[in-house]
């Protein structure tokens, strides 16, 4: 099998991919993640995506690189990784008892070209909580390096009214449903017989 790497240095991306269980490396694509004027959170989540995996394959054009991003909003706001304890108490109250969709993509690229890429909305309403209990949530689990400072694969679970997607494994940063298809459209065998 030809090299496979993931273009993040995020420690869930390579959790979900590790699912797979193939052998993949990690390289962290450094560019810049700023919204361009007038850009969508869903035009953000898959321009982002490609961008890393093409940033780290012209490194190694030799492998199949995966790049992926995860874009939160909420009534037309962008909700990045807050960053801090106060950001994040201040996203959830913004987006309290509100649908929040998080546009997550993929892109897998090999060499110049491109193999292909989706985006994956997942769609959640969240519970109408009190500021106390959503301050509460916060400092039990830091989740200030997610998008939405939501965590659905632990306690931020309790957040959610109701959470929508065709893939389940979206909200948590990589699509493997989307990942698997694209990966095999490069020719790799997720389960050889």
């Amino acid at each position: 099998m030809k090299d496979l790497i993931l273009a993040s240095g995020s420690t869930y991306r390579r959790d979900m991919l590790a699912r797979l269980e193939l052998p993949f490396g990690v390289q962290a694509a450094n560019i810049d993640e700023t919204p361009r004027p007038g850009e969508h959170a869903d035009a953000l989540a898959v321009r982002l995506g490609l961008e890393k995996a093409v940033h780290v394959a012209r490194d190694r054009p030799e492998a199949i690189v995966i790049g992926s991003d995860q874009v939160a909003e909420c009534n037309g706001r962008l909700l990045g990784k807050p960053g801090s304890i106060d950001k994040a108490i201040e996203q959830l109250t913004f987006c309290n008892g509100r649908e929040v969709v998080f546009h997550s993509s993929v892109a897998v690229v090999r060499g110049a070209r491109v193999i292909g890429q989706e985006r994956v909305p997942t769609r959640v309403r969240l519970r109408k909580l009190s500021r106390d209990r959503i301050r509460s949530y916060v400092m039990r689990e830091k989740p200030i390096d997610c998008a939405g400072a939501m965590k659905s694969e632990a306690l931020g679970i309790v957040l959610a009214a109701s959470i929508s997607s065709d893939d389940p494994t979206a909200l948590i940063g990589l699509p493997l449903i989307a990942t698997v298809s694209l990966l095999e459209s490069a020719g790799v065998e997720i389960i050889q017989p």
